[in-house]
């Protein structure tokens, strides 16, 4: 039976949705892997709204999450409340500063954030089956709060965010931009992706890797 994969998304756009070459890299390495995926997103307003012409947040504009992911899945996406952990093999969530907005509160309050209800109901069947779980660029932030303490993770060389992992709880490991951190015990998968890539090919070494470690983990 053809192995399913949910990816979890958190907008369109790097600095307040999730990463666009991060999501379509690990959706380009499930299908090329034969494996299916659905995308799944919180149906909630963004934190805010950024121009990533200037970077700079737009006043008086509001977006909705669902909405936003819905361009990168080309439509094709369901509401996070609809994410049934029994129906999939594993699950992948996609970097991007929407993470830290949108999906949790990093981005206000680092070490003593909380993340959105409805991911951490969607996780949890995931974690209680021992299925994969595989995170990128920020993403692995939201492991401790997730997950629990003394899961190993990597956002590269960040010594701001490692230092908020750790404070959290959890265990941070250094990593180049082209390779992976795996806790085999807890069945998590991490990479760096755009906390350290500076072009999309340095990101997709990583991110391939990651997928690739999921479908082994799979079998």
């Amino acid at each position: 039976m053809t192995k399913q994969v949910a990816v979890v998304l958190a907008g369109c756009g790097v600095f307040d949705g999730s990463e666009i070459y991060e999501t379509t890299l690990t959706l380009l390495r499930l299908d090329q892997l034969g494996i299916n995926y659905r995308c799944f997103a919180p149906d909630i307003e963004q934190y805010h709204v950024v121009n990533h012409l200037t970077q700079e947040p737009v006043e008086g504009e509001s977006r909705n999450v669902l909405q936003e992911s819905a361009r990168l899945a080309r439509g094709d996406i369901q509401p996070l409340s609809e994410l049934e952990s029994d129906a999939f093999d594993a699950v992948i969530v996609p970097g991007g500063f929407g993470v830290a907005k949108n999906l949790s509160d990093f981005a206000v309050e680092t070490e003593n954030m909380q993340v959105l209800d409805a991911l951490k109901d969607a996780l949890v069947g995931f974690w209680k089956d021992a299925k994969p779980i595989g995170l990128m660029c920020i993403a692995p932030v939201l492991v401790p709060r997730l997950l629990g303490d003394s899961i190993a993770v990597t956002v590269g060389h960040d010594p701001s965010v490692a230092g908020a992992i750790s404070a959290m709880g959890g265990l941070h490991r250094s990593c180049a931009v082209d390779d992976i951190v795996v806790d085999l015990e807890h069945r998590v998968v991490t990479t760096p992706a755009y906390m350290l890539a500076t072009r999309i090919s340095d990101a997709a070494t990583g991110i391939f890797k990651l997928v690739d470690r999921i479908a082994e983990m799979m079998d």
